[in-house]
């Protein structure tokens, strides 16, 4: 399966670094805002040797469309800016290319749009994107449901530069019926990424805990989400739809 990339920051390397070295799909290209290793290939860039092309261009001086023409792929991957599904959706869609958006924060336009774009191909968004995250949200959800009068309150802690509430943070607050206040956050050096859910029954406390180790996990993600999508035309997905037919599948 053929993967274009958008987004080439921290999180879009490591996603890269985990598509080149995975024998069931091709990065056929990234996307960045900057014109750093135009033409030069991610994993030169990346020092990894990979038969997939992974030619970087430019948003400041190739037109997506063309983009899309030249170079098809079967999956855009977007770990970009929150604006980015205006730029590449609707040309995505006409072609019927999957978009999986690992976007932290969308406003109620991209939203909507995202909805739209649903009608013409396969869509999926998660605010994280990370398989442990989301093992968390089942757990989480499933322990409030058998001790419902349980305090909860939600920690997130990330890198030091990471502004605003965590994306991952307020998903969890919005999948437990959490109000954000219920949300406490922490800016320290280098995290990559930690969440933790804390039950507090009388005398005694229950934590769930989820810590990204590495961003490639990102990637791992990502690739888990296209394995599950490559057979779906169209239609709106989140990580409970994807992760649903292994938790209630027959026996």
């Amino acid at each position: 399966m053929k993967i274009g990339l958008i987004g080439f920051g921290k999180a879009g390397k490591a996603v890269a670094n985990v598509i080149l070295q995975h024998k069931d799909f091709s990065l056929e290209w990234v996307l960045r805002s900057s014109r750093i290793m135009e033409k030069s290939s991610a994993g030169e860039f990346l020092g990894i040797s990979s038969p997939d092309p992974g030619l970087i261009y430019s948003q400041q001086t190739i037109d997506i469309e063309k983009l899309l023409d030249d170079h098809p792929v079967d999956f855009i991957i977007d770990f970009s800016a929150t604006t980015s599904i205006h730029m590449y959706g609707r040309a995505a869609a006409e072609r019927e290319i999957k978009i999986i958006s690992a976007i932290s924060h969308y406003g109620e336009s991209e939203k909507k749009l995202l909805t739209d774009l649903s009608v013409q191909t396969a869509t999926f968004w998660s605010p994280n994107i990370t398989l442990g995250v989301n093992y968390l949200l089942f757990a989480a959800s499933l322990l409030k449901n058998i001790a419902p009068g349980v305090d909860i309150e939600v920690v997130e802690e990330h890198f030091k530069a990471k502004s605003g509430i965590s994306g991952t943070a307020v998903k969890i607050a919005e999948t437990l019926d959490l109000e954000t206040e219920s949300i406490n956050s922490v800016r320290a050096g280098g995290i990559v990424g930690k969440h933790e859910v804390i039950f507090g029954f009388p005398y005694q406390t229950v934590r769930l805990v989820h810590e990204s180790i590495s961003r490639e996990a990102f990637g791992s993600g990502a690739l888990f989400v296209a394995q599950n999508l490559k057979d779906k035309k169209r239609g709106l997905y989140n990580f409970e739809d994807i992760l649903r037919p292994y938790f209630f599948s027959e026996a």
